[in-house]
C-alpha cells in the first residue's frame, strides 16, 4: 500500500487527552484531586504533557474529563487575582510561571460520561478533531524535555497519512506489563519501523518483539469511524487498539519510532515518585542541595 491513497501533508495541529479515569491507585488523594494535578516539584503532571504537545506545534488540546475534575480546566485559565498579588510582591519569575499556563495552547474540554475505554473516550473528540489528523497523549505519561518526541512523530504522520505509534525497548521479562508491537524494516529514517501488530500484554516467551507501546499516538481522522464501527471488548471497553487494528487491515499504513529518551510514567505511585525525585534531582535552583539531602537520606544519616 502506497502512503499516497492517504491524506498526506497535513501537519496535525489539535490533540486529544483522555484525562477522566478515576485513578484508584492513587485514592485518597485523587478524591478530590485529579491524577493529572498531582505535583511533579512545582508542575502538575497535565502541564508537562501540554508543554510538551506546545513545543512540538500543538496550538488546541481538547481534553476529555469525567466527573470532579474541572479543576483541570481551572489550572490552564487566568487568575487575575494572583497575578496582581505576585505583581505587586515584585514576583516576576512566578507572575511569568503563573501567566504562562493560560499561554500555552488553546484548551478545550468535553465529557466522557462513563469510563468505557480508550478507544471511547478518543472517540469522544470526533467532533471537535474531525477528519483532520491529531495526536492522542495519555494523562499520565511525558517524556524529557531535551528529548521530545512527538515533533517526528507529527512529522512522519504528514507523509504518510497514516498511524503513528511511539515504542520505548524494555527488558523481555517486561513485556507482560505492555502492548507489544510486531514489526517490519522501514525505509523511511533510523529508528522507524513499520508495525505489522499489536499483542497486549504477552508473555516473554509469546511476544512479537520486545518494542512496547508509548502513550503518545498520532492518528487520521479516519479513526472516527473505526472506533465507532469497533464492539467492546473485555470489561465493555472499546479498546483504540482495535480500531487501530481494522484500520491496519484496511491498508492504512502504520508505523513507529522507537524512543531512546526517557519517559516518565506517573499512573502507578512509585513510577510518580521516580519522575518527582529524577526531575528534582535535574533542577537548577535545588537539584544540588536536594541531592546531597537525598545521599544522606539513602546512607540511612538523615532522619528528615
Amino acid at each position: 500500500m502506497t502512503t499516497n491513497a492517504h491524506a498526506t501533508g497535513r501537519r496535525a495541529v489539535k490533540a486529544v487527552i483522555p484525562a477522566a479515569g478515576l485513578a484508584t491507585r492513587f485514592l485518597p488523594a485523587t478524591k478530590a484531586v485529579p491524577k493529572e494535578l498531582l505535583p511533579v516539584v512545582d508542575r502538575p503532571v497535565l502541564q508537562y504533557i501540554v508543554e510538551e504537545a506546545a513545543a512540538a506545534g500543538i496550538t488546541d488540546v481538547l481534553l476529555v474529563t469525567g466527573r470532579g475534575k474541572t479543576s483541570m480546566v481551572d489550572h490552564f485559565d487566568r487568575r487575575p487575582d494572583v497575578e496582581q498579588r505576585l505583581e505587586e510582591k515584585g514576583d516576576l519569575e512566578r507572575l511569568a510561571a503563573v501567566r504562562r499556563t493560560s499561554e500555552l495552547a488553546d484548551i478545550y474540554t468535553c465529557r466522557q460520561g462513563e469510563p468505557l475505554g480508550l478507544g471511547h473516550a478518543v472517540g469522544c473528540g470526533a467532533s471537535h478533531v474531525g477528519d483532520n489528523p491529531f495526536a492522542v497523549l495519555l494523562g499520565d505519561e511525558f517524556v524529557e524535555e531535551d528529548k521530545p518526541l512527538l515533533p517526528d512523530m507529527l512529522d512522519l504522520q504528514a507523509r504518510t497519512g497514516g498511524i503513528v505509534l511511539a515504542f520505548m525497548e524494555v527488558k523481555p521479562s517486561e513485556t507482560s506489563r505492555y502492548g507489544i508491537a510486531s514489526v517490519a524494516p522501514s525505509d523511511l529514517g533510523d529508528d522507524i519501523v513499520q508495525v505489522t501488530g499489536l499483542v497486549e500484554k504477552p508473555s516473554p516467551e509469546e511476544a512479537p518483539s520486545n518494542l512496547a507501546v508509548l502513550g503518545r499516538y498520532v492518528l487520521p481522522g479516519s479513526i472516527f469511524e473505526a472506533i465507532a464501527n469497533t464492539k467492546p471488548g473485555n470489561g465493555g471497553e472499546i479498546q483504540l487498539t482495535d480500531a487501530m487494528f481494522q484500520l491496519l487491515q484496511d491498508g492504512v499504513p502504520v508505523h513507529g519510532i522507537i524512543y531512546r529518551g526517557h519517559r516518565f510514567d506517573t499512573g502507578m505511585p512509585l513510577g510518580y515518585l521516580q519522575a518527582v525525585v529524577t526531575l528534582a534531582s535535574r533542577r537548577a535552583d535545588l537539584g544540588e542541595e536536594f541531592r546531597a539531602w537525598l545521599a544522606e537520606f539513602v546512607a540511612g544519616g538523615s532522619k528528615g
